[in-house]
């Protein structure tokens, strides 16, 4: 069985994620059987397409190959966070968002999206790019659920409401492309989340904006969720949240191998210790964290 785990962020957590995907072709034997970095998501400074997480900051695209070729070396896809809801006809042509997607556009790396148009975009002028549909659509309805599955897309990340709606997730088609957000720090149903996303996207677009005409960056929309500061232990008492033992037992039984980690916009701590907490054998945990926070802080070099 292949447990596929997709991870942040290829910008905010590089040197992490390089660190954790060179440990893990070290010391295989350290990790659960038959764990892999399926993809690692996010987007480059200053693409005004992303969504989910507010990404702030300006860019030198000169390193967006190196970014590239680091992951896909190593054979893990690059999957962009195209997920802003506010796109209009007039943002497709941007022109740093056109030349990301034509860089990447290898068969390899891969794209979130939410909106119908800048979906359709991609699928005409970078058809090699696997799209993957966003849970950020809340798609909550079953019925919903089910045609959004037969869609052409590589993979539909559920709404993560659904997590452990048992019934459901037993009974659901197409298991193999059913992607499971497994450490939300959303609260159930939260009747903000919609409005955090459309802030999320407006933020995006005026700093895009703001560095066109004045190269300054802005400040995002003052939309204040205190859910976004937690810490993966205050989330493992949620009723959405999905545990080590679940996803390597029940989960899988029932056919699911996709597994997200959310984390785009916390410290390398805090996800680190998400990445031990499920890909990393028990009796290995503390050594693992521990040799790779050392790496992480430049007091190691090299893994011994």
């Amino acid at each position: 069985m292949m447990y596929r785990f997709h991870i942040p962020d290829f910008m905010r957590h590089f040197r992490l994620n390089m660190i954790l995907a060179d440990y893990m072709k070290k010391f295989p034997e350290r990790f659960r059987d038959g764990v892999t970095i399926a993809s690692v998501y996010g987007a480059f400074p200053n693409m005004l397409w992303n969504g989910g997480r507010y990404l702030a900051g300006r860019f030198d695209p000169r390193i967006m190959p190196e970014v590239l070729k680091a992951f896909n070396s190593r054979g893990i896809a690059c999957r962009f966070t195209l997920t802003n809801p506010m796109i209009e006809e007039k943002h497709l042509s941007d022109p740093f968002c056109n030349a990301v997607m034509k860089a990447a556009d290898n068969g390899m790396n891969e794209a979130i999206v939410f909106s119908p148009l800048l979906e359709e975009h991609l699928r005409k002028n970078f058809p090699s790019m696997k799209l993957t549909s966003s849970t950020c659509k809340e798609i909550r309805n079953r019925d919903a659920l089910l045609n959004e599955l037969e869609k052409d897309y590589s993979l539909v990340v559920l709404d993560y409401n659904f997590n452990n709606d048992f019934e459901l997730l037993e009974n659901l088609p197409h298991k193999e492309k059913c992607e499971l957000l497994i450490d939300p720090c959303c609260s159930p149903a939260c009747e903000r989340r919609g409005e955090h996303y459309r802030s999320i996207g407006r933020s995006q677009i005026k700093n895009t904006e703001s560095i066109a005409k004045t190269h300054r960056p802005c400040d995002p929309e003052d939309f204040r969720c205190p859910a976004m500061l937690k810490t993966l232990y205050q989330t493992t008492d949620s009723p959405l949240h999905i545990s080590p033992e679940l996803i390597y037992g029940k989960y899988t039984e029932m056919g699911y191998s996709n597994f997200k980690i959310e984390g785009r916009s916390v410290p390398d701590i805090n996800v680190l210790e998400n990445y031990v907490y499920y890909m990393v054998r028990p009796e290995y945990k503390d050594a693992a964290r521990l040799e790779m926070l050392l790496r992480l802080t430049g007091k190691i070099k090299y893994f011994e």
